[in-house]
C-alpha cells in the first residue's frame, strides 16, 4: 500500500468547512420548511417508506464527498509509488559484447561467446522493468538491438549474435573496445532514465577503432552512464586489458570484473543485477509522484451524479 503525504497539508483545515456545512443542512429549521402546503398530513402519517424517501440524503452526501476530494487535490497528494507502472523504470542498460573469433574458445563451455549469450539472456530476464538494448563489436561496432523492453525481441537478436561476421569478412578484423564503448554510449545518450549503465564483455584488448577505450569511457562519464566491465577467457591475462577494462570501470563509477569459466561469469552478472537494483533504489528512495488524479476524479464523479440524482430522480417542487 503505497504511503500517500501531502505537499500543503496545511490546506486539510479546510475540511472543517464540512461541519457548517451539514449543519446546514441538517439545521432544525430546515425540518420545517415545506415544499407543499396542504391542509393536513395525516394521510401521510402511514405512509409506506420508498427508497426515494430513504435515499433523499444521497445528493448531500455526495457534495460532501466531492468538496472533500477538491480540498486533497488542492493540497497536492503525493505518493512513494507511481500511478503508471511505467513511470517506475528508472534503468536503461546496454550490453556491449565481443564477437571477436577469439570469442569461440572452448575455455568456457560450449565456448566463449555462447557462455556470454547465455548469461546475458538470464539477466534480461531478471530485469523485466529495464529498457535494454545490444551492442556488438569486433573491429567494428554496431547497434544490434536498441534500447527496449521488448525483451522478446532483444533475446532473438542476442541468440543470433555471432562470431561469424568477422569470420566471413562481413567486419573488420581486431578488437575495437573504445568503439563498442562509445557505440552503447551513444544509444544511452537521450535516455532519461534515473540510472544508465553499459555492461562491457570481452575477451581481447584493444588494437583496432578509430576512438580509444579511456576517451570513450570519459564521454560515457560525462553523459552519466556507468560501466562495467568484464575481462573473459582462462587465457585473458595481457597487460592492457588488466589496465584498460579496470580504468574505463573506476572512471564511470563501475566495477572490473575477471570470469575464467562459465560460473564465474554468471555470478558477476548475478553481481551486478544487485548492485543496480540496490543503486536505483538509492535513486529513487525519496522520488515523490503526483496522485491528485483519484481525488480528482472523485470529485468529478461525485458532483455529476450529484446534479443527475438532484435534477432527474430527487426532483423537487417548488
Amino acid at each position: 500500500m503505497p504511503a500517500i503525504t501531502f505537499a500543503h497539508p496545511a490546506l486539510l483545515w479546510l475540511l472543517c468547512l464540512l461541519v457548517p456545512m451539514a449543519w446546514w443542512y441538517f439545521r432544525p429549521a430546515r425540518k420545517c420548511e415545506p415544499a407543499v402546503r396542504m391542509a393536513t398530513t395525516e394521510m401521510f402519517r402511514h405512509a409506506p417508506q420508498t427508497w426515494r424517501n430513504r435515499l433523499r440524503h444521497l445528493p448531500f452526501m455526495l457534495r460532501m464527498i466531492s468538496v472533500a476530494a477538491v480540498v486533497c487535490v488542492l493540497a497536492r497528494p503525493q505518493s512513494d509509488v507511481a500511478l503508471n507502472q511505467h513511470d517506475r523504470e528508472g534503468i536503461d542498460i546496454m550490453l556491449a559484447m565481443d564477437i571477436s573469433v577469439s570469442m569461440l574458445k572452448q575455455d568456457l563451455m560450449p565456448n566463449r561467446i555462447e557462455a556470454a549469450k547465455q548469461v546475458a539472456a538470464d539477466f534480461v530476464l531478471e530485469r523485466e522493468s529495464d529498457n535494454i538494448g545490444l551492442t556488438l563489436f569486433a573491429g567494428e561496432a554496431f547497434t544490434q538491438c536498441p534500447l527496449t523492453s521488448d525483451h522478446t525481441a532483444l533475446l532473438q537478436l542476442l541468440a543470433a549474435a555471432s562470431c561469424n561476421l568477422q569470420a566471413k569478412g562481413v567486419i573488420s578484423n581486431g578488437t575495437a573496445v573504445g568503439m563498442g564503448v562509445a557505440t552503447a554510449a551513444n544509444s544511452l545518450k537521450n535516455s532519461e532514465a534515473k540510472s544508465k549503465v553499459i555492461i562491457l564483455l570481452t575477451d581481447g584488448e584493444n588494437n583496432t577503432g578509430d576512438i580509444s577505450p579511456l576517451t570513450a569511457a570519459e564521454a560515457a562519464r560525462h553523459l552519466g552512464i556507468r560501466i562495467y566491465t568484464i575481462s573473459v577467457g582462462a587465457d585473458n591475462t595481457s597487460s592492457d586489458n588488466e589496465t584498460t577494462l579496470p580504468q574505463i570501470a573506476e572512471r564511470t563509477g563501475g566495477s572490473f570484473y575477471r570470469a575464467t569459466d562459465s560460473r564465474q561469469l554468471r555470478d558477476i552478472y548475478g553481481e551486478i543485477d544487485q548492485l543496480e537494483k540496490s543503486k536505483l533504489t538509492a535513486v529513487m528512495g525519496e522520488t515523490r509522484y503526483e496522485a491528485y488524479q483519484p481525488f480528482a476524479l472523485i470529485a468529478l464523479g461525485c458532483l455529476l451524479l450529484e446534479l443527475l440524482l438532484r435534477n432527474v430522480f430527487f426532483r423537487r417542487i417548488p
